[in-house]
């Protein structure tokens, strides 16, 4: 067995349901303590939700040189109902050349072949130029509020500087090493409340429906062109995720409706600019309502430069894949780490099955992932 393959399989044989660590971090610990690492372990949020975060940095024999960190998260979504796996979620199981277990692809595996490759780096190379780090969290999953974003605060705080960046997330689609993720689409969510009067449906001259008054702002909306989006990101896309009203009753006109919505932008578009122009169409209309906005995460994009090259040329050496720079996808904890970093990239498995029952991931995989890593060690720090 590897040794990348025996990592994976003690991560997901702990239970690290978000927000719990499950003690993947101590076991992370251990194997970097021997290669010379120091430590900092910072817990976060309620006692109804602690989180447990990690920093592990080691320096090699210039300072000045880059600073090169792995990121990720050590926590899964929940199982789901376990009648429906075909095998206990955290007993690490192989089925035709699949590893299977929650977190197998999303993203234990990562962080395994991280380990891995650096312990393989430091041993051919011990004195290395840069530094080489790793920035852990239990709070990807959940909130993300006391996770990854509290790192970066306490490294600003102690003036720590990422060059570079590679966050572990499961990015390639049908091969290893097809697609990488050079940034990602901003999230913009609404809470649009429209009243209305209440009334009896047989006499609607007495009451004022707040889905007909409505109606048509959200189709002007929805035939809104925000940007055209560039070379790297899509268009803007808005789009209705709910809509609740009504009482229940066949003979009541409601009296008040609430639509959920949300915005994937681009960097052609700011949240300042989507709220203007939703408030604009909704003004226009001349509807009464109350609209709450939460900023998910602003949109990041790292262009081509000495991580993305290595990172690519490691994909291609090691697959013979000219890989495919994107941007889709949903939100990730690059959006924090890209405030403090100027390159941030993502790459991992195949994503095929994250968060899926039986999620897997191909054994035949755990090996080139992980030397694509090390070759991007190599290449950046050697």
């Amino acid at each position: 067995m590897s040794r990348t393959l025996h990592l994976a399989e003690q991560l997901i044989a702990r239970r690290s349901v978000t927000p719990d660590d499950g003690g993947c971090q101590q076991v992370i610990r251990e194997r970097l303590v021997p290669l010379g690492f120091g430590f900092e372990t910072i817990v976060s949020g309620p006692d109804d939700f602690r989180v447990t975060n990690l920093w592990a940095l080691r320096r090699g024999t210039d300072a000045q040189a880059p600073l090169l960190a792995f990121a990720g998260h050590t926590d899964v979504v929940p199982t789901g109902p376990l009648e429906q796996w075909a095998s206990d979620p955290f007993v690490p199981t192989h089925r035709a050349g699949r590893l299977y277990g929650r977190g197998a692809a999303d993203m234990k595996s990562s962080l395994a072949a991280m380990v891995v490759a650096t312990e393989e780096f430091v041993a051919a190379h011990p004195a290395h130029r840069g530094s080489v780090a790793f920035l852990l969290t239990s709070d990807e999953e959940g909130p993300a509020n006391d996770g990854t974003v509290k790192v970066c605060e306490w490294l600003q705080a102690q003036r720590i500087q990422l060059d570079a960046c590679i966050v572990g997330e499961p990015t390639s689609v049908d091969r290893l090493g097809d697609m990488v993720k050079n940034g990602r689409r901003g999230s913009l969510s609404g809470r649009l409340k429209v009243k209305g009067v209440q009334g009896h449906i047989a006499y609607p001259h007495l009451a004022k429906n707040p889905i007909h008054v409505a109606a048509p702002a959200l189709a002007e909306l929805v035939a809104i062109e925000w940007d055209r989006g560039n070379r790297y990101f899509p268009p803007t896309s808005w789009q209705v995720s709910n809509v609740h009203a009504g009482t229940g009753a066949s003979n009541v006109i409601p009296g008040e409706m609430v639509v959920d919505f949300n915005f994937r932008f681009s960097t052609e578009s700011t949240p300042e600019q989507l709220k203007q122009r939703v408030h604009a169409v909704l003004d226009h209309h001349g509807l009464d309502y109350a609209l709450d906005w939460t900023l998910g995460g602003e949109p990041f994009l790292t262009p081509v430069g000495s991580l993305s090259e290595a990172l690519v040329g490691a994909i291609r050496e090691e697959t013979g894949i000219d890989t495919e720079l994107s941007t889709t996808g949903g939100t990730s904890d690059g959006r924090f780490i890209a405030k403090m970093c100027p390159q941030v990239i993502e790459f991992g498995p195949l994503n095929a099955s994250i968060h899926k029952i039986d999620e897997w991931v191909e054994v035949a995989s755990l090996e080139p992932l992980k030397n694509i890593y090390r070759r991007t060690l190599h290449t950046l720090l050697a």
